[in-house]
């Protein structure tokens, strides 16, 4: 079988985590406050907080930001579900922006819309989630400026899109936002096995994410009522156990090292990708000129009113060839939890006209060749 995506681990990460796993250090030492500054200075952040999951992150940085009760944050429905679970987790409302069908990114023009009816009805939201889409940015520039006249903060979901570029710059430097999350699971373009990282310019916003990732827990006399000795410790914020080990830090820095190579051959199989299918009576993904993807995705688009097979049979005939493509993503208002809360069909009609026509075709670094060949000769057989 060929899978969509998959890790590319070498010795050297093997060796990495084996030094470490010989050391005094498996869970909190130095492998952790290494990678973070690793990531940072690569980013151009001035911190960066890791921790075991993107999920993770997302939920400690919307409590970072004092997300709560009563306040309401705003996502893409083409995500994975953690983008807007986020929200839930800290008692708020979660709703969506539609996507652009160019680029699967929040649309600026919905969210422009969205916003100057929400401040009619005084229901502005006090977080905006972009997601950065199959490792491509949203369009940052337009959505801070956005975030300027209304007053939101932002939040950059871009667990796709380490290694990725927009307007010249790293994804994650935290021009545009006040925190870049990652993630670092093995189909992510690097990966800690299970992973994500918190990246942000406010220091105070930092010591918050460090706070809470690790029970609430100080050990800064600063931070502290009162201190009977070196030994002391103490609580002061209700936290989670959301700490990163040393083991999977050390697979992140030694994968680290690789990233901008596993980016470049990710654009030279969608550059094969784009060559081999562009006369297929299938849409290939966009790209904007502002942004330079990382492309965690290759996603096509089967469009039902050009093409005499649907999006069901070319998966089937994909599976049946032993290539395991897939579909990123169901629309998170589609789901029977979110239809509870009230979503319902119909409500974001761009991401879902999108979810009926996608297909995410193989892209990994390690892909070979021959196998994307046999990618494109399947979808060929299907489609044309």
């Amino acid at each position: 079988m060929i899978p969509y995506g998959r890790q590319d681990i070498s010795q050297d990460d093997i060796d990495a985590v084996v030094e470490t796993l010989r050391s005094d250090w498996l869970t909190q030492g130095p492998a952790v406050p290494n990678f973070e500054r690793k990531i940072a200075a690569y980013c151009g952040a001035q911190y960066a907080v890791a921790v075991n999951s993107a999920t993770s992150a997302l939920h400690i940085a919307c409590m970072a930001l004092g997300l709560g009760r009563g306040d309401i944050l705003w996502t893409s429905p083409n995500t994975f579900a953690a983008s807007a679970n986020c929200a839930l987790y800290c008692n708020a409302t979660v709703d969506f922006v539609d996507i652009d069908r160019r680029t699967y990114n929040m649309s600026v023009d919905a969210l422009r819309n969205k916003l100057a009816d929400a401040e009619r009805e005084g229901r502005l939201p006090r977080i905006v989630v972009p997601v950065h889409f199959a490792g491509q940015s949203c369009e940052m520039r337009e959505i801070k400026a956005l975030a300027d006249q209304y007053g939101f903060h932002i939040i950059e979901d871009a667990s796709h899109a380490v290694g990725g570029r927009y307007l010249d710059k790293c994804v994650g430097d935290c021009r545009y936002s006040d925190i870049t999350i990652f993630s670092f699971h093995p189909v992510k373009i690097i990966t800690t096995a299970e992973g994500g990282i918190a990246l942000t310019n406010n220091g105070e916003l930092a010591g918050r994410i460090s706070l809470l990732r690790s029970h609430g827990i100080t050990r800064d006399p600063a931070l502290m009522e009162e201190s009977d000795g070196p030994w002391y410790y103490q609580q002061i914020e209700l936290g989670y156990n959301y700490r990163m080990t040393d083991m999977q830090a050390a697979l992140g820095l030694s994968q680290t090292a690789r990233l901008d190579e596993f980016v470049l051959r990710r654009h030279a199989i969608a550059e094969h990708y784009d060559a081999m299918l562009r006369d297929l009576p299938i849409t290939i993904p966009w790209q904007h000129p502002d942004a330079y993807s990382a492309y965690h995705l290759y996603p096509i688009c089967i469009p039902a009113q050009i093409s005499n097979i649907n999006r069901r049979a070319v998966f089937d005939g994909f599976r049946a060839a032993g290539i395991g493509v897939n579909v990123h993503y169901i629309p998170v208002h589609m789901h029977p939890y979110y239809n509870r809360l009230g979503f319902k069909a119909g409500d974001f009609p761009q991401a879902e006209a999108y979810y009926r026509e996608t297909i995410s075709l193989p892209m990994y670094p390690t892909l070979t060749q021959s196998q994307q060949a046999h990618v494109i000769d399947v979808l060929k057989g299907l489609v044309a």
